[in-house]
């Protein structure tokens, strides 16, 4: 199962409505690399509202994805992260530090706005 990576402007939106597995997350990953190098994407809002579990695999390759866009050139905005991921992310060691976050998607466009000062 591929996860959908929509284009809006400069933008790209990705709204993952089921829990994935290791291959989908990988395979996510490419897809959503592939896709800032084609478009020249400044931006990606990720929106996790519907994912409620997170296991360690998974959240190391959400903190990658998020690393390797910004070493392409595109700022990552995190939306709708629930409390049981926030708190297995922490727990497994994984801080997103540099990561703006915000409570769901239409606030994550307006975060990637101002982090991108547009």
């Amino acid at each position: 199962m591929r996860i959908p990576i929509l284009k809006l402007n400069n933008y790209l939106l990705v709204s993952i409505q089921t829990e994935i597995d290791d291959k989908t997350a990988i395979q996510f990953q490419e897809d959503l690399l592939d896709k800032i190098h084609q478009n020249g994407s400044s931006g990606v809002v990720i929106d996790l509202t519907s994912v409620e579990i997170i296991d360690s695999f998974i959240a190391k390759v959400l903190g990658d994805v998020v690393t390797m866009s910004d070493l392409m050139g595109a700022k990552v905005v995190l939306t709708g992260i629930q409390p049981a991921v926030a708190m297995t992310l922490i727990d497994l060691g994984i801080h997103l530090k540099n990561v703006a976050t915000a409570l769901d998607l239409e606030q994550g466009l307006v975060k990637l706005y101002q982090e991108l000062g547009e």
